[in-house]
């Protein structure tokens, strides 16, 4: 018999209102999820309420250290003024997936969460400008019948390649089928020359779905003040790279690029966008 003490942490018992749960992962493509959430919180506060133990999920035989800081895997949910959201974030775990995400679905069950949205994103071949979509994966037919109204791509298939396991999102959707709780795992699109830096096109998107579904009465001016920004900056880089302006000139007429202009554009792009956060 196992008498172990079970990772699944309440530290408090915020009053919640039948929430919604909104995902992300760390490190994810572009870091999308995470500046999403980040950005919820910012917008709605967010204190840790229900934290999961690390030990079963990622190895401990060192210990990082960032800016002289001791970094150490958090794994919480947080709650803030709205009553009818949850936010969760946290690493992607080195192993033990499917019990790290049942203990995400055990907290959300007892949290008497209505519907989750885990947060992802996918490299694009498309230029910058292009419009972001949202793809989505659905955990049943009901919760896909109920986004039907919201701007979703919702009819692709795939199938995860031989050898390869499926990413962390859609094991989400797949454990919450099993526990027959409504979930929905989006992805966005990122230009693959903005993965490293940043892709506010792509936040504001994903954020304007979360805006009309709960109803947040979100401010997007600082949100398009950076898209703004960051079409200038790419602007003026190929007004100075005739390589650069050739590279994206082919992607918006949707032909391929070579792995050599591929690698080029990317970091002429990352540069110039870093000499902005820099």
């Amino acid at each position: 018999m196992n008498d172990l003490p079970s990772p699944l942490k309440f530290l408090s018992r915020p009053e919640l209102d039948n929430p919604a749960l909104i995902m992300s992962w760390t490190g994810d493509t572009g870091g999308i999820g995470a500046r999403v959430t980040d950005h919820l919180v910012s917008v709605f506060g967010g204190q840790p309420f229900c934290e999961i133990e690390p030990v079963e999920f990622w190895p401990f035989d060192g210990v990082a250290v960032e800016k002289s800081v001791i970094q150490f895997p958090e794994v919480r949910f947080l709650a803030g003024t709205r009553r009818d959201l949850i936010i969760f974030q946290s690493p992607p775990p080195a192993y033990n997936w499917f019990r790290l995400l049942d203990l995400v679905l055990e907290a959300a069950q007892q949290l008497n969460v209505r519907e989750i949205h885990a947060v992802g994103a996918m490299v694009s071949m498309a230029v910058h400008t292009s419009p972001r979509q949202v793809l989505a994966t659905f955990s049943s037919p009901q919760i896909k019948d109920a986004l039907v109204g919201y701007d979703l791509g919702r009819s692709w298939d795939f199938e995860t390649p031989p050898g390869q396991r499926p990413t962390l999102n859609t094991f989400l959707v797949w454990v919450a089928q099993r526990r027959s709780m409504a979930a929905v795992a989006l992805w966005v699109p990122v230009p693959f020359y903005l993965v490293s830096t940043d892709d506010p096109r792509a936040r504001r998107r994903v954020l304007s779905f979360f805006d009309e579904r709960f109803n947040l009465g979100l401010d997007y001016a600082e949100m398009d003040r950076e898209v703004s920004e960051q079409d200038a900056r790419i602007e003026r880089t190929r007004a100075g790279s005739p390589e650069t302006d050739q590279a994206l000139k082919k992607l918006a007429g949707g032909e391929a690029l070579s792995q050599e202009e591929s690698q080029r554009l990317a970091a002429e792009i990352e540069r110039a966008l870093a000499e902005k956060s820099g």
